[in-house]
């Protein structure tokens, strides 16, 4: 089963402080860097699957570039994520590889620890229905092409506002 690449060092305090100005606020339960930009600044965190207070999280990967992040609300500010639920529950193949991400989401957060109030929950809406664009491009960058497919396309209709392989700090 695909999974998202770990390969990158521990979450430095030059992240921590970079995630601090993207975020306004102190990142929550950070356990690495998933994707940076080409420029080397956090793109998606990966995050514990719970909090340092106890609370359950069960988004593992954090899409954190302000404007990433921003380019993805515009498109979900459209109601993209009812056209995109519809095409995984019509189409088998698209379901079925929508299902395979969200099998690879729970693996690499069981990586991570065990947290029986979050068992079998991935998130975005995986593995029926896409709820949260944010949460399937973050996977999707963190894991690399392939993994998930609604992120994948996601990541393609951005191209003309945002890329990963531009810098736009």
């Amino acid at each position: 089963m695909p999974r998202a690449r770990h390969d990158a060092p521990d979450v430095t305090d030059a992240d921590l402080a970079a995630l601090r100005e993207q975020l306004g606020r102190p990142a929550r339960g950070v356990v690495g860097v998933a994707a940076r930009c080409v420029c080397g600044r956090p793109l998606v965190v990966r995050t514990a699957p719970r909090l340092d207070d106890g609370t359950p999280f069960p988004t593992t990967y954090y899409l954190t570039c302000p404007p990433a992040v921003g380019a993805v609300s515009t498109l979900e500010a459209g109601g993209l994520m009812k056209e995109l639920t519809a095409r995984v529950q019509s189409e088998p193949e698209l379901g079925a590889a929508y299902r395979a991400a969200h099998e690879a989401y729970l693996a690499d957060r069981a990586a991570l620890g065990d947290v029986p109030e979050i068992a079998g929950v991935s998130a975005g809406g995986m593995p029926t229905r896409v709820k949260c664009l944010h949460v399937v491009v973050g996977h999707a960058l963190a894991a690399g092409p392939g993994v998930n497919p609604v992120g994948d396309e996601v990541l393609l209709m951005l191209r003309d506002v945002w890329r990963p392989d531009r810098c736009t700090c």
